[in-house]
Protein backbone atom coordinates (compact mmCIF):
# COMPACT_ATOMS: atom_id res chain seq x y z
CA UNK A 1 0.00 0.00 0.00
CA UNK A 2 2.85 2.38 0.76
CA UNK A 3 4.36 1.80 -2.67
CA UNK A 4 1.00 2.25 -4.38
CA UNK A 5 0.48 5.47 -2.41
CA UNK A 6 3.77 6.83 -3.74
CA UNK A 7 2.61 6.10 -7.30
CA UNK A 8 -0.69 7.94 -6.68
CA UNK A 9 1.17 10.87 -5.17
CA UNK A 10 3.60 11.00 -8.11
CA UNK A 11 0.69 10.96 -10.55
CA UNK A 12 -1.06 13.81 -8.71
CA UNK A 13 2.19 15.81 -8.66
CA UNK A 14 2.70 15.18 -12.38
CA UNK A 15 -0.81 16.40 -13.23
CA UNK A 16 -0.35 19.50 -11.07
CA UNK A 17 2.96 20.26 -12.75
CA UNK A 18 1.55 19.67 -16.23
CA UNK A 19 -1.44 21.97 -15.67
CA UNK A 20 0.61 24.83 -14.22
CA UNK A 21 3.23 24.58 -16.99
CA UNK A 22 0.53 24.59 -19.65
CA UNK A 23 -1.10 27.62 -18.04
CA UNK A 24 2.26 29.41 -17.94
CA UNK A 25 2.73 28.84 -21.68
CA UNK A 26 -0.64 30.36 -22.64
CA UNK A 27 -0.38 33.00 -19.86
CA UNK A 28 2.69 34.47 -21.56
CA UNK A 29 0.94 34.96 -24.91
CA UNK A 30 -1.66 37.70 -25.54
CA UNK A 31 -4.59 35.33 -26.09
CA UNK A 32 -7.78 37.39 -25.75
CA UNK A 33 -9.78 34.41 -24.41
CA UNK A 34 -7.49 33.80 -21.42
CA UNK A 35 -8.97 34.86 -18.03
CA UNK A 36 -5.54 36.13 -16.96
CA UNK A 37 -2.30 36.82 -18.82
CA UNK A 38 1.00 38.42 -17.95
CA UNK A 39 -0.62 41.75 -18.88
CA UNK A 40 -4.04 41.11 -17.29
CA UNK A 41 -3.98 39.63 -13.82
CA UNK A 42 -6.06 38.99 -10.74
CA UNK A 43 -4.27 41.77 -8.86
CA UNK A 44 -4.25 45.43 -9.95
CA UNK A 45 -1.37 46.62 -12.14
CA UNK A 46 1.87 47.66 -10.48
CA UNK A 47 2.12 51.46 -10.29
CA UNK A 48 5.37 51.88 -8.36
CA UNK A 49 8.74 50.31 -7.75
CA UNK A 50 7.08 48.32 -4.98
CA UNK A 51 4.98 46.48 -7.56
CA UNK A 52 8.06 45.67 -9.63
CA UNK A 53 9.85 44.34 -6.54
CA UNK A 54 6.76 42.26 -5.74
CA UNK A 55 6.94 40.60 -9.17
CA UNK A 56 10.69 40.05 -8.88
CA UNK A 57 10.10 38.47 -5.49
CA UNK A 58 7.65 36.00 -7.03
CA UNK A 59 10.21 35.03 -9.66
CA UNK A 60 12.87 34.71 -6.95
CA UNK A 61 10.57 32.48 -4.89
CA UNK A 62 10.13 30.13 -7.84
CA UNK A 63 13.81 30.24 -8.74
CA UNK A 64 15.09 29.59 -5.22
CA UNK A 65 12.75 26.64 -4.70
CA UNK A 66 13.46 25.27 -8.18
CA UNK A 67 17.22 25.46 -7.71
CA UNK A 68 17.76 24.64 -4.05
CA UNK A 69 15.71 21.43 -4.03
CA UNK A 70 18.01 19.82 -6.61
CA UNK A 71 21.22 20.64 -4.74
CA UNK A 72 22.79 17.44 -3.37
CA UNK A 73 22.92 18.64 0.25
CA UNK A 74 19.28 19.76 0.22
CA UNK A 75 18.18 16.50 -1.40
CA UNK A 76 20.03 14.51 1.26
CA UNK A 77 18.32 16.51 4.00
CA UNK A 78 14.86 16.06 2.45
CA UNK A 79 15.39 12.30 2.11
CA UNK A 80 15.39 12.05 5.92
CA UNK A 81 11.66 12.80 5.86
CA UNK A 82 10.53 11.71 2.38
CA UNK A 83 11.05 8.31 0.69
CA UNK A 84 13.66 8.54 -2.05
CA UNK A 85 11.29 7.28 -4.83
CA UNK A 86 8.92 10.18 -4.05
CA UNK A 87 11.60 12.86 -3.96
CA UNK A 88 11.29 13.95 -7.59
CA UNK A 89 7.49 14.01 -7.33
CA UNK A 90 7.75 16.25 -4.25
CA UNK A 91 10.04 18.55 -6.26
CA UNK A 92 7.52 18.62 -9.11
CA UNK A 93 4.65 19.44 -6.74
CA UNK A 94 6.62 22.17 -4.94
CA UNK A 95 7.55 23.71 -8.30
CA UNK A 96 3.93 23.70 -9.43
CA UNK A 97 2.87 25.43 -6.18
CA UNK A 98 5.44 28.23 -6.48
CA UNK A 99 4.65 28.63 -10.18
CA UNK A 100 0.91 28.78 -9.46
CA UNK A 101 1.60 31.48 -6.87
CA UNK A 102 3.52 33.49 -9.46
CA UNK A 103 0.71 33.18 -12.00
CA UNK A 104 -1.99 34.13 -9.49
CA UNK A 105 -0.20 36.96 -7.67
CA UNK A 106 1.60 38.61 -10.58
CA UNK A 107 0.99 42.35 -10.83
CA UNK A 108 0.93 43.37 -14.52
CA UNK A 109 2.83 46.26 -16.06
CA UNK A 110 0.92 46.34 -19.38
CA UNK A 111 2.63 49.35 -20.98
CA UNK A 112 3.70 48.11 -24.46
CA UNK A 113 7.29 48.13 -25.69
CA UNK A 114 6.31 46.60 -29.03
CA UNK A 115 2.93 45.41 -30.21
CA UNK A 116 2.04 43.52 -33.40
CA UNK A 117 -1.71 42.78 -33.18
CA UNK A 118 -1.69 41.41 -36.75
CA UNK A 119 0.39 41.15 -39.89
CA UNK A 120 3.87 39.71 -40.48
CA UNK A 121 5.23 40.75 -37.08
CA UNK A 122 2.45 38.89 -35.29
CA UNK A 123 3.01 35.68 -37.24
CA UNK A 124 6.81 35.72 -36.96
CA UNK A 125 6.68 36.06 -33.19
CA UNK A 126 3.86 33.51 -32.95
CA UNK A 127 5.81 30.93 -34.96
CA UNK A 128 8.93 31.46 -32.83
CA UNK A 129 6.81 31.15 -29.68
CA UNK A 130 5.31 27.88 -30.88
CA UNK A 131 8.68 26.55 -32.05
CA UNK A 132 10.36 27.32 -28.73
CA UNK A 133 7.77 25.59 -26.57
CA UNK A 134 7.60 22.63 -28.97
CA UNK A 135 11.37 22.15 -28.70
CA UNK A 136 11.21 22.34 -24.90
CA UNK A 137 8.38 19.78 -24.76
CA UNK A 138 9.91 17.30 -27.20
CA UNK A 139 13.30 17.56 -25.51
CA UNK A 140 11.82 16.17 -22.28
CA UNK A 141 11.04 12.92 -24.15
CA UNK A 142 14.52 12.76 -25.66
CA UNK A 143 15.91 12.16 -22.18
CA UNK A 144 13.04 10.66 -20.11
CA UNK A 145 9.90 12.76 -19.70
CA UNK A 146 8.43 10.62 -16.93
CA UNK A 147 11.74 10.37 -15.07
CA UNK A 148 12.06 14.15 -15.20
CA UNK A 149 8.71 14.64 -13.44
CA UNK A 150 8.99 11.78 -10.94
CA UNK A 151 6.63 9.15 -12.33
CA UNK A 152 9.30 6.67 -13.43
CA UNK A 153 10.91 6.54 -9.98
CA UNK A 154 7.58 5.75 -8.30
CA UNK A 155 6.78 3.06 -10.86
CA UNK A 156 10.16 1.36 -10.39
CA UNK A 157 9.62 1.44 -6.63
CA UNK A 158 6.20 -0.17 -7.03
CA UNK A 159 7.73 -3.00 -9.09
CA UNK A 160 10.72 -3.39 -6.79
CA UNK A 161 13.22 -2.42 -9.48
CA UNK A 162 16.54 -0.78 -8.50
CA UNK A 163 17.39 2.77 -9.54
CA UNK A 164 19.66 2.77 -12.62
CA UNK A 165 23.00 4.52 -12.66
CA UNK A 166 23.03 7.98 -14.34
CA UNK A 167 23.70 7.57 -18.06
CA UNK A 168 24.92 10.05 -20.64
CA UNK A 169 22.37 10.72 -23.41
CA UNK A 170 23.04 12.47 -26.72
CA UNK A 171 20.10 12.25 -29.08
CA UNK A 172 17.71 14.55 -30.89
CA UNK A 173 18.09 18.20 -29.92
CA UNK A 174 20.85 17.21 -27.48
CA UNK A 175 23.13 16.67 -30.45
CA UNK A 176 23.01 20.42 -31.15
CA UNK A 177 22.61 22.10 -27.73
CA UNK A 178 23.31 20.76 -24.25
CA UNK A 179 20.13 22.21 -22.73
CA UNK A 180 17.34 22.27 -25.33
CA UNK A 181 14.60 22.41 -22.67
CA UNK A 182 15.95 25.69 -21.32
CA UNK A 183 16.77 26.99 -24.82
CA UNK A 184 13.23 26.33 -26.05
CA UNK A 185 11.74 27.80 -22.88
CA UNK A 186 13.72 31.03 -23.25
CA UNK A 187 12.68 31.35 -26.89
CA UNK A 188 9.04 30.80 -25.89
CA UNK A 189 9.31 33.45 -23.18
CA UNK A 190 10.93 36.12 -25.37
CA UNK A 191 8.98 35.50 -28.60
CA UNK A 192 5.77 37.45 -28.12
CA UNK A 193 3.94 39.76 -30.54
CA UNK A 194 3.19 42.05 -27.59
CA UNK A 195 6.13 42.83 -25.32
CA UNK A 196 5.03 44.83 -22.31
CA UNK A 197 7.14 46.27 -19.51
CA UNK A 198 6.02 43.47 -17.21
CA UNK A 199 6.77 40.80 -19.81
CA UNK A 200 10.24 42.27 -20.36
CA UNK A 201 10.94 42.21 -16.61
CA UNK A 202 9.76 38.59 -16.46
CA UNK A 203 11.88 37.57 -19.48
CA UNK A 204 15.03 39.30 -18.20
CA UNK A 205 14.69 37.93 -14.67
CA UNK A 206 13.93 34.41 -15.88
CA UNK A 207 16.89 34.50 -18.29
CA UNK A 208 19.23 35.47 -15.45
CA UNK A 209 17.80 32.66 -13.32
CA UNK A 210 18.28 30.08 -16.11
CA UNK A 211 21.89 31.13 -16.74
CA UNK A 212 22.73 30.95 -13.03
CA UNK A 213 20.96 27.60 -12.67
CA UNK A 214 22.76 26.13 -15.68
CA UNK A 215 26.10 27.03 -14.19
CA UNK A 216 25.40 24.79 -11.19
CA UNK A 217 23.73 22.11 -13.29
CA UNK A 218 26.76 21.90 -15.59
CA UNK A 219 28.99 21.45 -12.57
CA UNK A 220 26.78 18.66 -11.20
CA UNK A 221 26.59 16.91 -14.57
CA UNK A 222 30.36 17.01 -14.99
CA UNK A 223 30.81 15.55 -11.51
CA UNK A 224 28.21 12.81 -12.14
CA UNK A 225 28.98 11.84 -15.74
CA UNK A 226 32.70 12.56 -15.72
CA UNK A 227 34.99 12.89 -18.71
CA UNK A 228 32.30 11.93 -21.22
CA UNK A 229 30.25 15.00 -20.35
CA UNK A 230 33.37 17.19 -20.26
CA UNK A 231 34.11 16.20 -23.88
CA UNK A 232 30.46 16.80 -24.76
CA UNK A 233 30.76 20.37 -23.44
CA UNK A 234 33.64 21.08 -25.82
CA UNK A 235 31.66 19.84 -28.84
CA UNK A 236 28.13 21.15 -28.22
CA UNK A 237 26.93 24.62 -27.29
CA UNK A 238 25.01 25.24 -24.08
CA UNK A 239 21.94 27.08 -25.45
CA UNK A 240 22.93 27.77 -29.07
CA UNK A 241 24.48 25.37 -31.59
CA UNK A 242 28.21 25.71 -32.12
CA UNK A 243 29.42 26.57 -35.61
CA UNK A 244 31.64 23.69 -36.67
CA UNK A 245 34.24 23.65 -39.42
Amino acid sequence: MRRFGIVLFALAAYLAGFVTLLYLIVWLFPFPWMPTTIDRGLLPPARSIGGVLWDLGLIALFGIQHSLMVRPRIKTAIERFIPSPALRAVYTLASSITLAALLALWRPLPQPIWDFPSGWGYWIFTLLYGFGWTVAFLATFQIDHFELFGLRQAWRHLRGEPEPHPAFVERGFYRFVRHPIQAGTLLGIWATPRMSVGHLIFALAFTVYVLIGLRYEERDLTRTLGEEYARYRTRVGMLLPKIRK
